[in-house]
């Protein structure tokens, strides 16, 4: 398994956010975490990057302990993208992106001609290449989420974790994106694996392996699109009453209110 949670719990103070989970992430997955606000998608992120250390339970990245890893080793594992980061304002985006390339360099070891390409084609992936030299308090909010995946891709990590990464993009990016997201997976399908928290459903339908529907902090259901994004489980988690279509070209479920 490239990630395996064992009875994994965690409290803000005295509030149960994630209760008791047990489970992995397989090597060539795409998983989307979803479920309603509060639910605990971005706080199991948080757990699994390493940012938080559970109340209680295991996780374990490549069969070692995640509390064990050095920075260094969890940077080369694990890239992480945040929801509405605190970004230096007076960085160039071309700087930024670079950051990405930290981890495979030693102590006192320059960039390279490698890592210098590496880090424009993620810029070209990601389209904000005409940007480079623009700071990044001089950039949308759209703008810099597309930075954040390109420092991302950057850091080339069999495990990239992504919280919301089509939030602040207009509906074109959005699909532009999640299919940026969808190549990078594959390139590392045969060790690594992809995990976003998404809010949007059918985004979820579309481009996901795997679905986790989160509710309460807990795991409510798990499994393929069809099998978790069901009428009954929507109304359950979210109360809402919906319509289930099949969509013509992929086959996914399409939620309509």
């Amino acid at each position: 398994m490239v990630i395996n949670l064992h009875n994994v719990s965690f409290k803000y103070g005295n509030m149960n956010v994630i209760q008791k989970i047990t489970t992995d992430f397989k090597p060539g997955e795409l998983v989307s975490l979803v479920g309603p606000n509060g639910a605990g998608k971005t706080t199991l992120l948080k757990l699994l990057s390493g940012i938080l250390k559970p109340s209680s339970g295991k996780i374990y990245i490549y069969d070692q302990l995640s509390y064990n890893l050095t920075p260094k080793n969890r940077a080369i594992w694990v890239s992480m993208v945040p929801q509405n980061p605190k970004l230096p304002d007076e960085i160039s985006i071309s700087d930024f992106v670079m950051l990405g390339r930290n981890p495979h360099l030693g102590l006192l070891q320059w960039e390279s001609k490698e890592d210098f390409n590496i880090a424009l084609e993620s810029m070209f992936l990601t389209e904000i290449d005409y940007l480079s030299k623009r700071k990044l308090g001089e950039i949308s909010g759209g703008e810099k989420q597309r930075a954040m995946l390109a420092l991302a891709i950057t850091q080339q990590s069999p495990i990239m974790l992504l919280d919301e990464p089509t939030s602040n993009l207009d509906i074109s990016h959005q699909m532009k994106v999640m299919k940026i997201i969808k190549k990078i997976h594959e390139q590392k399908s045969e060790f690594g694996v992809t995990v976003l928290a998404i809010h949007d459903l059918n985004i979820a339908a579309q481009f996901s392996d795997r679905i986790l529907l989160f509710s309460k902090g807990s795991i409510a259901a798990d499994g393929t699109p069809k099998e978790v994004l069901t009428k009954n489980n929507i109304k359950s988690i979210y109360g809402s009453e919906v319509t289930i279509i099949t969509h013509p070209e992929h086959g996914t479920p399409v939620i309509l209110p």
